[in-house]
């Protein structure tokens, strides 16, 4: 069941970008693994998963620490909120932090993955949705933000990354996807002499978007309903 779910995302996923004039290949495919118990991430991993992905740092611990013969290829993704006093367990976890919204976040993850001779991946979680129960940095101050976490050592900015609002509306689902798409490509053009800056991740859209976050241009989807049948994201 699970492989035949990541096949036909694939093949969505091949569909849109074809209509779009994009390479499939160009497409991160994120299976997020909340819900997921350690038989099905290992099946999703052999159906062709690289990337993984959990919203809290204890579960990722437990179930990735349990998964002998990890392939080396797979890259661990942290994509729900960080607190602070979870970051060190956090570096040690994951390849690359999603969520990261403020400047003592990535100051502590720069601080503990010095720590472990280790450089991690991060991405700029943005409130374009404008909602106030969603975590995310206000659109208007995601520049400022990436200006003061440029300097930082061994952190590498990769992208930004969006939630959209759960709503039935698909104009507001895409236009909050066009928001970051447009915010990226304005930080690309404004950063793009400073080769400490990579905008070259947009994370957007989940089991019920995903869609259309591919048509807005994003590049890296977060998946885990449609792998994992009636789970939750």
């Amino acid at each position: 069941m699970i492989r035949d779910n990541i096949a036909q995302i694939f093949s969505r996923i091949e569909a849109v970008c074809r209509k779009s004039g994009r390479d499939p290949k160009e497409i991160a495919f994120v299976g997020i693994t909340k819900y997921a118990d350690i038989s099905q991430i290992k099946e999703a991993v052999a159906a062709g998963l690289t990337h993984i992905g959990e919203n809290k740092v204890q579960d990722a611990k437990r179930k990735f620490s349990a998964l002998e013969g990890f392939p080396a290829g797979v890259m661990k993704h942290m994509v729900g909120h960080l607190q602070t006093n979870k970051v060190k367990q956090a570096v040690e976890i994951f390849d690359c932090i999603q969520s990261v919204d403020s400047l003592k976040l990535a100051e502590t993850i720069a601080e503990q993955a010095a720590k472990l001779n280790k450089t991690i991946d991060l991405l700029v979680q943005v409130n374009t949705a404008a909602e106030d129960q969603k975590f995310g940095i206000a659109p208007d101050e995601t520049s400022s933000l990436i200006e003061q976490i440029v300097p930082l050592k061994n952190i590498r900015l990769c992208g930004l990354m969006a939630i959209a609002p759960l709503t039935e509306d698909r104009a507001i689902v895409r236009k909050c996807f066009r928001d970051l798409r447009v915010l990226r490509e304005g930080i690309s053009e404004k950063f793009s002499q400073d080769g400490r800056v990579a905008m070259k991740y947009l994370s957007m859209g989940m089991t019920d978007d995903y869609e259309i976050a591919l048509e807005e241009g994003s590049n890296m989807i977060r998946i885990g309903r449609a792998i994992f049948r009636d789970q939750e994201e």
